[in-house]
């Protein structure tokens, strides 16, 4: 789990890059000198892990700001709002501990300035904003060694006026030579994972770890389905209707939880493509729909970079994938689709012509059918599995799936 905490933490940076032109893998350096400052005041691993996940998401919220923004609720970045938000978004994490406040506050300085006006917040929140703060003003990436001394200064200068002076002292303690080279890009991705404390979660048919995973799939599905208004339920509802036909076949609790955890991440590609893509209004173009295309190569390369994901990599990016080898990225064949590859495929057609989008209204489960029979006549999808959506859908047409319960 700590390996997708830290692809999900990309996603994150492509967000803050097109919102407010952050540097590549900011949220990585903002964890990895946490991380740092938690080892050097001796946390142990649960208080560390927590610090260190709250820092890889203290941005999480600005798909939701980014999209209010472009709905003209907000015009600039507001931090009340930013932190509010990203910090109800963390709390959905399986963390062991408490982490209330470590989002809520990273804004706030001990003078009392910062969106909340407070003087005491937790010293967890301080040592994010203390972090997020001197890589964004200094781009610590860039930063030669010769002058780090001279950012040192400027930093020691600066107390009082952002964080908590304990936050950046601590700061200034590990900020040397050595950890200045191992926030350069090249080197940041094995130092975060040489840094991250272990996170495992056993996927199986006990309940205690599924939930953990329904947790972390609901923060995800949230943060993604945001990316644009007209798919603020997408994945969320996906993955709550292959729960939903994973009990129709009988699967066990842990085939379940293996399905909905890959209807949850199938479009985590989309948060790299750009908003004005996403919401066209009309027909797109042969260059934005080869953009769109792109999104399922990202959902593959990125779970590629998390160990122990198995056939739930092929199932979220096989999702375009049709029968006929008409469908994208790879045109892969009937023959060479499993069935929950052909399953999820379905699913995501069937949310897709339901919901409302820029060139269609929503629509019920009559008007969706035809449309689906019509793709299946057409050699694209699986029939079967098409006549089973048709009799396990039906009750819920113009309705929202709930989320499951175990």
């Amino acid at each position: 789990m700590d390996s997708l905490c830290i692809m999900f933490s990309k996603a994150f940076d492509t967000i803050e890059a097109e919102l407010a032109g952050s540097s590549e893998f900011h949220s990585l350096r903002v964890a990895a000198l946490c991380a740092k400052m938690g080892q050097h005041a001796g946390y142990e691993h649960d208080p560390l892990l927590a610090l260190v996940t709250c820092a890889l998401f203290h941005d999480n919220a600005l798909t939701e700001h980014n999209l209010m923004q472009r709905e003209s609720i907000y015009q600039t970045i507001d931090l009340r709002m930013h932190c509010e938000y990203g910090q109800r978004n963390v709390e959905w994490l399986p963390f062991s501990k408490s982490v209330a406040g470590y989002i809520l506050h990273h804004h706030s300085c001990e003078n009392g300035e910062g969106p909340f006006g407070v003087r005491e917040f937790p010293k967890e929140a301080a040592l994010i904003g203390a972090a997020d703060i001197v890589d964004v003003t200094h781009h610590l990436q860039r930063v030669p060694t010769k002058k780090l001394e001279t950012i040192r200064n400027k930093i020691s200068a600066k107390i009082g006026t952002f964080s908590t002076k304990d936050a950046i002292e601590m700061l200034l303690d590990i900020l040397d030579n050595e950890t200045l080279e191992s926030l350069r890009d090249e080197n940041i991705h094995a130092t975060v994972r040489q840094l991250f404390p272990p996170w495992k979660l056993q996927i199986d048919d006990r309940c205690m770890d599924n939930e953990c995973v329904m947790r972390l799939a609901r923060f995800i599905s949230h943060v993604i389905d945001c990316k644009s208004k007209y798919t603020r339920k997408h994945t969320e509802q996906i993955a709550n209707r292959a729960w939903l036909m994973g009990n129709y076949y009988g699967y066990s609790r842990k085939e379940n939880t293996l399905l909905y955890l890959a209807a949850v991440l199938h479009d985590i590609g989309k948060i790299a493509t750009p908003s004005e893509v996403l919401e066209k209004p009309g027909k797109l173009n042969k260059e934005e729909y080869q953009i769109i295309m792109e999104h399922v190569r990202y959902t593959y390369d990125w779970l590629g970079e998390v160990e122990g994901l198995g056939k739930i990599r092929l199932w979220a990016s096989e999702h375009h994938e049709k029968l006929d080898g008409s469908g994208y990225p790879l045109g892969k064949k009937a023959s060479e689709l499993d069935f929950n590859s052909r399953l999820l495929a379905c699913i995501d057609i069937y949310q897709a012509v339901c919901e409302e989008r820029p060139y269609h209204a929503a629509r019920s489960h009559e008007e969706i059918m035809p449309i689906m029979y019509g793709m299946v006549e057409k050699g694209h999808i699986d029939g079967k599995i098409v006549n089973d959506l048709n009799e396990a859908m039906a009750p819920y047409s113009l309705r929202d799936i709930p989320f499951p319960v175990l």
